[in-house]
């Protein structure tokens, strides 16, 4: 897709934390400038991989000022900005809009099982309202964990209600034909449709996605790379069968302590592996499988600078 805001590979970025449970921002810039320098065209930041519903308002937006402040461009972030409270997506798209983000990615309220459509509408219709423009609104599909789903009636509606405005979606359903279905039905729009998926970008970029954002993205960013801008021919094909190994890879363990043990590993940094209860980090049967599986995807050494590297520069 031409001219998609966020358009090419993304990471939904881990968010580095200290041995008190605190935001380590240092070391968080650190792997974002990493990644932007390693076939990522944008962050997804405080997503679902960087633990956002384990933060409060304070601190997520503490760690999107803390990013900017390090030199992480706010344009190339897509902060998360989707709550269970309307008045805190409401309160949090702003701050993200107000520091300068194009747009944020936003879960559906997920408190709430089985909501209509028409509720649905209401509230993303009640944020849009209340935030009053500037940013653009990126939905976050992913029925697995929100149990609320976007269905194509309701993404048609808010597009067609609020055109530039609800801009995109994550689909994070893992159903390649309900993101076929999303470009077909709405990418002439200027709607983006990004895979929350590794092993689909090449096939979306095909239909006319915008790309991905996806958790492995945190280390194979470099072969992302390579797809999106080969598109097709064996060195993109080659690069791809990398995205979907590695992706196989780091879902063979609980996957947010899967990608840190993966990054701990190839830095030398053992605090990549503190992470926010209720999750916990690998067990070490648990660290050694899924780095054994990461090896023999062929994405062992990470290339380019490392992000301990990037820290001391």
């Amino acid at each position: 897709m031409k001219d998609a805001i966020y358009g090419g590979v993304n990471a939904a970025v881990l968010t580095a934390m200290g041995p008190d449970l605190t935001p380590d921002l240092d070391r968080m810039a650190a792997h974002a400038k990493w990644l932007l320098a390693t076939g990522c065209n944008g962050l997804g930041v405080l997503g679902t991989t960087g633990e956002a519903n384990s933060f409060g308002l304070h601190e997520r937006k503490a760690i999107l000022e803390g990013l900017i402040a390090r030199g992480i461009p706010a344009a190339k972030m897509m902060p998360g900005t989707g709550c269970a409270s309307l008045t805190d997506s409401v309160e949090l798209t702003k701050h993200a809009r107000d520091a300068g983000c194009p747009g944020v990615l936003m879960l559906p309220p997920f408190y709430y099982k089985a909501p209509s459509d028409d509720g649905l509408f209401a509230y993303f219709s009640e944020v849009v309202n209340r935030v009053g423009g500037g940013v653009k609104i990126y939905l976050y599909n992913f029925p697995q964990q929100s149990a609320v789903p976007f269905t194509l009636d309701l993404l048609g509606r808010l597009i067609k209600a609020f055109p530039g405005t609800i801009k995109g979606v994550k689909d994070s359903s893992g159903d390649y034909a309900n993101m076929q279905a999303m470009v077909k039905a709405f990418a002439a729009e200027g709607f983006e449709v990004y895979s929350g998926s590794d092993e689909f970008l090449q096939q979306i970029l095909a239909e006319g996605g915008a790309g991905c954002i996806t958790a492995a993205s945190n280390a194979n960013s470099h072969w992302g790379g390579i797809v999106y801008a080969k598109r097709t021919g064996s060195e993109a094909d080659a690069a791809q069968a990398v995205l979907t190994a590695t992706r196989r890879a780091a879902t063979s363990v609980p996957l947010i302590s899967g990608l840190r043990e993966i990054i701990a590993r190839s830095t030398g940094d053992a605090g990549w592996r503190v992470i926010r209860p209720p999750h916990l980090p690998l067990t070490q049967e648990q660290a050694d499988k899924v780095w054994a599986a990461w090896s023999a995807a062929g994405a062992i050494p990470l290339p380019g600078l490392s992000p301990a590297k990037a820290a001391a520069e």
